[in-house]
This record gives structure tokens, C-alpha cells and sequence, in this order.
């Protein structure tokens, strides 16, 4: 899977394959992250007293874990299995699944333009990661909608050949859009202020919506629009980004809507 990091953030949902269970935890390889390694304590394999690590996780098992921490500097990050859900599960894994897809549709674009893919990556991928936030939603939005990846700034002889691959390949049932708000807030509880912003940016009047909010560096915050057309995600993000802006100014702050790339 496409990483710009070399490890994983805090509070990041990630897949990972058992490697060594022992009696007062778990060491795994983290799949999304090549060469890197993660531990689950056994205060961290499920809720409630565990007598047993192997009663619940087992060598070889493919999981879904949330990272509490990273130590970069000793390579070292922690994992918990309870503070996972069902749903997280499930969306972790399907997300995972269709990066690899995309993985492999990046290997036979590059088989059609006679190029490596790691060229390719080099070259346009991952700039479309940090566009669409992932490979995979930047084919699926090319599967949507033919001119996603010309309206959103790219360009080149790859681009058609592209998006006639996410055509034959991806029946995309949401496309994804992403955009930036910049907020600051003067007030002493500035931080709250930013944070309902942030909250009333995430509110939709459709349920088959997702808007979510990510910290990029103060002041930016990346909004991400989850939605079964190209035209509702756009308007439901300009919609999203107007929402925290007006709050904030309400409070005397101010704060501006980015459509385009992260600078």
C-alpha cells in the first residue's frame, strides 16, 4: 500500500499480520508499512482480563489494529485489538483490499506505457495519493468521472491511458473529493471554537455522505467528502468548508476555504 510516511500516526487504523505471540503479548509486522513492526500488549488484545493471548490472536492471523503510539526514533509502535470495532474492522480491511487492487492496476499501466510502477509512483502517484488521499480513490474517481484528474491539475500522456484503465476496472459505487480549510480563532478558548468549526464541517443533510476532518498543521485542516456522485461530494465539501469558516468568523476569527493541493 502507498504510504508518503514511513510509519504509521497515532489513533491510525492499521492491518497487520501476527508474527510471535507470547505470553504477556503480541509482536506483528505491519502490512501497510514494509519493514516495519508493531506490539499489542495484553492489556491491549480485548476488553475485559485475558488469560490467554493465543485464545484471542494467533501466528499468521491478518488483523486490524489502532496505533496508541509511536516511537520513531526506537522504531517501536504500540497497537491495540480492543479499541476496535466491528465497523472500523470491516472498513480497514476493504480499504486495504482496494489499495492493493490499485497496486495492481498501477502494474499494468505501467506494463502499457512500458515503465516500472515505482516510476510511476515517482513520476504522478504520489501526487494522486496526496490529491485523493489514497491510490485507489484517485482511480476510482477516474472511473466516475473521466476529467477528475484534468480538473484537479494533471496532466500528461498517462492520464487517458489511466482513467481508460479505472473505466475497465472500477465500478466505483463513491467518489472521493478533498479540499482544506484554514481557521484561526484569537479567542482564549480558541482551540474549543476551532473544534465546533470543525464539528459543524462534518454535519450533512444526506445519509450517504461522509464528510470527515483530518489535522494537517496549524491552521490547515483537510476535509474529506465521501459521496455516490462526483457533483454531490464537490457541493457537499464547498458546503462542509463554508460551515466552519462562517462559525469562526462569528467568533471573530477568520478563515478561508482551499480547493486545491496541499501546500
Amino acid at each position: 500500500m502507498v504510504k508518503r510516511n514511513p510509519f504509521p500516526e497515532e489513533g491510525e487504523l492499521v492491518v497487520a499480520t501476527v508474527k510471535d505471540v507470547k505470553g504477556f503479548g503480541a509482536f506483528c509486522t505491519l502490512d501497510e508499512y514494509p519493514g516495519k513492526e508493531g506490539f499489542i500488549h495484553i492489556a491491549e488484545v480485548a476488553a475485559g482480563w485475558v488469560k490467554y493471548v493465543r485464545d484471542h490472536v494467533r501466528e499468521n492471523q491478518k488483523i486490524v489494529a489502532k496505533v496508541i503510539s509511536v516511537d520513531q526514533n526506537r522504531g517501536h509502535v504500540d497497537l491495540s485489538l480492543k479499541r476496535v470495532n466491528d465497523h472500523q474492522r470491516r472498513e480497514t480491511i476493504s480499504s486495504w483490499k482496494n489499495e492493493q487492487k490499485a497496486e495492481k492496476l498501477l502494474g499494468i499501466l505501467g506494463e502499457r506505457l512500458k515503465k516500472q510502477p515505482d516510476a510511476l509512483l515517482k513520476e504522478f502517484g504520489m501526487k494522486l495519493v496526496d490529491t485523493y488521499g489514497s491510490l485507489y480513490a484517485a482511480f476510482e474517481n477516474a472511473s466516475v468521472n473521466e476529467d477528475a484528474l484534468a480538473d484537479d491539475g494533471f496532466n500528461g500522456p498517462w492520464v487517458a491511458p489511466l482513467v481508460e484503465l479505472a473505466k475497465e476496472n472500477i465500478a466505483a459505487p463513491f467518489v472521493h473529493v478533498k479540499g482544506y480549510v484554514e481557521l484561526q480563532s484569537f479567542a482564549r478558548d480558541g482551540v474549543s471554537e476551532i473544534r465546533d468549526a470543525l464539528a459543524a464541517a462534518e454535519e450533512s443533510e444526506y445519509e450517504d455522505v461522509e464528510i470527515a476532518v483530518q489535522y494537517v498543521g496549524a491552521p490547515r485542516y483537510r476535509i474529506t467528502v465521501k459521496a455516490p456522485e462526483y457533483k454531490v461530494a464537490e457541493e457537499e465539501l464547498r458546503k462542509a468548508a463554508e460551515r466552519s469558516v462562517k462559525i469562526i468568523a462569528k467568533k471573530g476569527g477568520v478563515g478561508q476555504f482551499i480547493r486545491g493541493e496541499e501546500a
